[in-house]
């Protein structure tokens, strides 16, 4: 790739991963338990990924500030508003999907 390709693949992934996320702010119907279960990654990991990469980067980033960018919003906030019990059934899901 050329730098100005390297470029335009970089716009584009930040594009791509900034629609993603406002496509899981919209969707607080949809529970981390459920996005774990299927995907194997959840809002969470998002936010992790996240401040790895700023750290990287040499970017000091608190966990909470994180998942703000992720969330929309405080953590415990989106949680309080937005998040469910578990069900039996999804944490059942969850132990077979994620205990290799």
């Amino acid at each position: 790739m050329t730098k100005q390709d390297e470029q335009t693949r970089i716009e584009l992934e930040a594009a791509v991963f900034r629609r993603l996320v406002a496509h899981l702010r919209q969707r607080t119907d949809v529970q981390n338990i459920d996005l774990m279960n299927l995907s194997g990654f959840c809002r969470n990991c998002l936010s992790n990924w996240y401040r790895e990469a700023a750290q990287e980067a040499g970017i000091e980033m608190s966990k909470e500030a994180s998942r703000e960018l992720v969330y929309g919003m405080p953590y415990e906030e989106w949680k309080a508003a937005h998040q469910t019990e578990a069900s039996a059934a999804q944490k059942k899901e969850l132990q077979k999907t994620h205990n290799h």
